[in-house]
Parts: structure tokens; sequence; C-alpha cells
């Protein structure tokens, strides 16, 4: 690559970043190779990364745009991955993200958590594992799922709510985004009665799931209202995005499922986060480390 430190801002630049528990030189000598035989030019390099993981950015120009370099860094070695992001993106003003619930912005699958409670933990669990692959229909196997709980005292949910962990990174991601004045947002094919409070614990602006019935003091085993489906997920983003004044290429969504597939498709940038191979395949990048907050500097966002 031939340095041109005084190519203009257009379209055609993108940040190629590299991300990773440890990033070798190596690898990136791999990087820049793979860039250069995808037409880039390179403008500038650095490297950052917060002690727990590594991040090394290099802002390209790709006259014939990023599909060529992301084809290439898909064959790169394992161990780290590669975020090719439209430098319009990444240089916004306003942002708005988006996030998945469940073994996204936490660390469990609170379906399962409660299934627990009726002794029927690995029933649902083999049930939520096919849906999040995409083999099952989701508002089908969630109606199935919550049949299950019928029974259970309301008292299971506060339980739950003391089991959810965040993931790590989670807060760091969500304060760091509102520090410099972005959207963040969080819609879920789980529970309402699980995300309310953890969103207005970390102040999403956003927040929507299915709402469990609750009939003399127990769950009834069904939902109030239509399921939260992936078409319900996408619909959120751009309803919400639109809402707040950010154009839809300036929207960043993470997702782990089948479920999660519509929203990153439709978003300015789709981060698959340890997720599923066909989740995966489809998004604009995958990230394979477990720190939730590694794509504060996917989209170019200093931690708060």
């Amino acid at each position: 690559m031939t340095s041109t430190p005084d190519a203009a801002l257009s379209a055609a630049n993108f940040t190629a970043v590299a991300y990773g528990l440890r990033l070798e030189e190596s690898w990136l000598k791999e990087l820049r190779a793979a860039a250069a035989a995808a037409g880039a030019v390179l403008l500038e390099e650095r490297s950052t990364g917060n002690g727990r993981f590594d991040v090394h950015e290099i802002d390209v120009h790709l006259p014939e745009g990023p599909d060529a370099l992301r084809r290439a860094v898909h064959g790169l070695p394992a161990g780290a991955g590669v975020a090719v992001v439209p430098s319009a993106l990444r240089t916004a003003g306003r942002k708005f993200l988006i996030l998945d619930v469940d073994s996204t912005l936490i660390q469990q699958e609170v379906i399962e958590l409660l299934a627990a409670y009726a002794g029927k933990r690995d029933e649902v669990t083999a049930v939520t594992e096919a849906a999040m692959r995409g083999e099952l229909d989701f508002a089908q196997s969630l109606h199935a799922r919550v049949k299950v709980l019928a029974g259970l005292p309301v008292s299971v949910i506060e339980g739950v709510r003391h089991e959810v962990l965040l993931t790590p990174g989670a807060a760091e991601l969500v304060a760091g985004l509102k520090a410099a004045g972005h959207k963040v947002a969080a819609v879920s094919g789980g529970f309402s009665q699980i995300l309310e409070p953890l969103a207005e614990e970390l102040g999403l602006d956003y927040a929507l799931a299915n709402d469990l019935e609750i009939v003399d003091g127990k769950l009834s085993g069904r939902v109030l209202g239509d399921v939260v489906d992936r078409a319900a997920k996408e619909s959120a983003l751009r309803r919400w995005s639109a809402e707040q004044g950010v154009d839809l290429a300036h929207t960043v969504a993470v997702g782990d499922g089948a479920n999660d597939l519509d929203m990153l498709a439709a978003a300015g940038l789709g981060i698959a986060f340890n997720a599923k191979p066909a989740v995966r395949a489809a998004a604009d990048a995958a990230v394979d480390i477990p720190y939730l907050d590694v794509a504060l500097a996917i989209a170019g966002v200093s931690a708060a």
C-alpha cells in the first residue's frame, strides 16, 4: 500500500479495525497484505486497547468498496477479528447502537433460568439452541418454551433477576456510548420483567421484550401481545433511530442468534457477538472474544 496522507475523507474511506486478546505483528502484517491485495491505500495506523484486549486500526481508501477486503480478512488466522467500517459511521456525531439481550448484553438465556425452576432446563435449552440456529420458527418455539413455566410463582422472576450477569464489557460499552452523546437500545426475544430493571440500571434509551402473563401471582405459561421476533427487532431499530434523527447508516446492531439477523442486516454495521455460524457468516463483523466493549473500538467511540 502506498501512503496518501492528503486523501480526502469520502465514501471510499474505511477503517479496518483488528481486535483480539492479543494481536501479533505477524498477524497485522498479513492484514496489511490482505488490504493491499484488495486495492487499499493506507492512510493511517494506530494501536489502542484497554489491557483486556488489543485493538489496531488501519484507515484505508478503498476505491472499489469494502467487499474484497472483507472477503480477504475472513481467511486470516483465527484468534482475532477484523471489522471493515465506513469512516462515515465512525466519525458520525450521533450514533445509535442496538443490542440483543440474552447471550449478548447478558451472559445467560433467561428462559433457561426460568425453566430450571420448573425442572425443564435441559429440554428448554435444546429448543432455544435450535431456535437460535434458525432451525425453528422463533415465535412458535417461544410459546412452547414459555408453556412449561405455567404454574410457577411470580417470585421466580426475582430469583432469576439475581442470577443474571452482565456480559464483561457491557456496562463499559453503554457508559462509553452515552458519555459520547450516542443512543443505546436493547431488544429481546426474552422478557420485559427482566429487561426493564436492567435497562433502567444501565440508562438505556429504549428497551423492548416480551411480557410474561401473570395470573393470581403465578406465571400462566403465556406471553402477552405479539412476540418480539426478528422482524420486530428490525422494526425497533428503524423506528427508534428515526425518532432520534440518526441515519440508518450510522447505526450498529449486535447479536448472536438467528432472531437478530434482520436487525444486523438493516444496521449500518452488524456485529455478531460469539454468535451461531449462520449469524457470523451474515454479519459485517464477528467478535469471538468475551468482551462486549470491543464494539466501542469498532464504532470509533472512546471508552468513558
